[in-house]
């Protein structure tokens, strides 16, 4: 396979933070080796069962019954004194070892999952790396899009717990297949070696000649395998990708019902969502048939392996050299060493999935860590003075292009300040870079020690409780239920008070635009910042509401700077300074 080694190396990079140095690490080894045991003790009792397949066709061949019942029952002496066990002990024992290593696998692969999605998450949102990666993008063009199903489906594919996984496409459930092949391999290798003693292929004595047969043949299969399926790799990559283009697709048409139906805009929806649909319908006809080539091929090939053995022993049995048991032991055998020299064409599509799924969360892995790694921001806010201080701050946007002049201006505490200027003048850009979230910005800001609430003119709303809504990020509890409710009612949203614990609700599509930045606005009240940043937050609201809002945050926020950005002129009463951004240079100035 093509790019085997950074496949690996990817792989590996996944998977050892859990098993290596995660505080589980020594539970995840102990069940790890204990899987493989019982894999290995798996693969000792099919050999072991070889031999009881050859004792007990003998007995059919020879008339013995009392061998027959024993080899079904109990058990059989041999007359080298050993002791063979019936079928009811080597099924008991296979049920018994199939179920607790099921039930091993099943969970250390939960477990592993839920680490190992905990990482991801703690790391795409630490330093605000989900932020930088949706305005920087990602160089590879591949390890950012759809990050939702990165921390879902992929995490669940790779460790192989999560409804829609298929069976053995995980990473665990290929390492055991392939520790299990390597087993097989080596324990039947000696078993078909002494079997092939006295067989001659073709009139010729070769030592271990069924061996080299089986070789040569599984040599084949997997070459003719790669040859054809090789493209997969890359198909299903695609697949995943346009699936998961198309659901959030969906995602976005249903988040904003209200506002396709206003502008009638069903057509232009069904369009865009055909296109994202048609991509996957073009890449599954492709998948299709290389898959069905491959299919073809592999059937083929495990058809004709299946009658090789008995093709290649068969004159012996007719001719009196070999009994009927050592005829299906041979067979049998045959047919273990061929796969386990086949594993790799015969797991040809598990791997072509598993390592898509590999590529993808190891440049989402990556990109997390680039983000990581780069300053939280172009700018750098230092504590070391009472307000804001700007001192030739310029603004940019992610291709480059400049917003206006270098800016210097002073926020300070207890001057109200509010920012206007035309669309595009970088007024939600000063905003972001004064979050100390936005990377492409330069100059130097100084900042206040105390809090600071940044309010955008989207709010969002979390998924929960109301309550849960107004507190948030705090825990509920941290809040007085009181407050919470005060809080709600000066922001004359006193009408849901009674909804504050109700759950199943999505708040998102039941508040209205205004509803919902009034209750960021009571979420404000609630935080008591020493300074609150507006990013159009009452923009939704009529002029009135405007007014009464800002009144009552001045009125229950008296120790609470405010610095808003709006373009309602009538709003400038209310802020001691104003900030006109879009000339030739920024400057305060005392509001009129």
């Amino acid at each position: 396979m093509r790019n085997l080694g950074p496949v690996l190396g990817d792989s590996w990079r996944l998977l050892k933070p859990y098993f290596f140095r995660s505080s589980e690490r020594r539970l995840a080894l102990t069940l790890l080796i204990g899987v493989g045991l019982m894999s290995v003790v798996q693969t000792e009792l099919g050999v072991l069962t070889t031999f009881w397949s050859n004792l007990f066709y003998n007995s059919l061949q020879q008339g013995n019954q009392h061998a027959f019942m024993a080899l079904m029952f109990t058990w059989l002496r041999l007359p080298s004194g050993w002791i063979m066990p019936g079928f009811l002990a080597l099924a008991l024992l296979q049920i018994l070892i199939g179920c607790l290593a099921l039930f091993v696998t099943e969970y250390l692969q939960i477990r592993w999952r839920k680490w190992m999605t905990g990482d991801f998450l703690q790391r795409w949102l630490a330093d605000r790396a989900y932020y930088r990666i949706s305005v920087t993008g990602d160089p590879e063009g591949v390890g950012t899009d759809n990050p939702d199903q990165r921390l879902s489906d992929d995490i669940a594919s790779f460790c192989g717990a999560g409804a829609n996984v298929r069976p053995a496409t995980d990473t665990l459930s290929l390492a055991l297949g392939l520790l299990s092949n390597i087993v097989s391999l080596f324990s039947y290798v000696i078993v078909l070696w002494v079997l092939s003693r006295h067989v001659a292929l073709f009139g010729l004595h070769l030592p271990g000649g069924l061996i080299w047969v089986a070789l040569l043949f599984s040599l084949g299969g997997t070459l003719l395998t790669y040859a054809v399926g090789r493209r997969l790799i890359a198909l299903r990559f695609f697949q995943q990708r346009y699936e998961a283009d198309f659901r959030f697709g969906l995602v976005r048409a249903r988040e904003n019902t209200e506002g396709i139906a206003l502008q009638a805009g069903e057509h232009e929806e069904y369009g865009v969502l055909q296109k994202l649909f048609t991509a996957i319908r073009t890449n599954f006809i492709k998948l299709l048939r290389r898959m069905l080539l491959l299919n073809a091929t592999t059937i083929s090939y495990s058809q004709v392996a299946v009658v090789l053995p008995y093709l290649l022993v068969g004159p012996l049995f007719f001719a009196g050299r070999m009994t009927l048991g050592t005829f299906f032991q041979v067979a049998q055998v045959f047919g273990e060493v061929q796969g386990a020299f086949s594993w790799f064409a015969d797991s040809f599509t598990t791997l072509a999935m598993w390592r898509a799924t590999v590529g993808r969360l190891a440049t989402f892995d990556r990109a997390v860590q680039a983000a990581r790694n780069a300053d939280a921001a172009g700018i750098s806010i230092r504590t070391g003075s009472d307000g804001y201080r700007l001192q030739d701050v310029s603004l940019a946007l992610p291709d480059g292009q400049h917003l206006g002049m270098p800016l210097s201006a002073t926020f300070t505490p207890g001057h109200d300040t509010l920012i206007s200027g035309p669309s595009g003048a970088g007024k939600s850009t000063l905003f972001r870079t004064l979050a100390g979230i936005w990377p492409f910005a330069t100059g130097h800001i100084e900042g206040p020690p105390g809090s600071s609430l940044f309010l955008p003119q989207r709010p969002y709303i979390p998924l929960g409780t109301l309550r849960h809504a107004l507190c948030y990020p705090n825990p509920e509890h941290a809040v007085a239920p009181d407050a919470v409710q005060r809080a709600l009612e000066d922001a004359d949203l006193a009408e849901l008070v009674p909804e504050l614990d109700t759950t199943d609700e999505n708040w998102v599509m039941r508040l209205s635009g205004g509803e919902q930045q009034r209750l960021a606005l009571a979420r404000a009240l609630l935080a008591q910042p020493d300074w609150l940043f507006l990013d159009e937050a009452t923009a939704s609201l009529d002029p009135e509401s405007e007014g009464r809002m800002l009144a009552m945050l001045k009125r229950r926020l008296p120790g609470t700077t405010i610095v808003s950005i709006a373009h309602n002129p009538a709003v400038a009463a209310f802020f001691r300074q104003h900030l006109i951004l879009g000339g030739e240079d920024g400057t305060l100035q005392a509001a009129d």
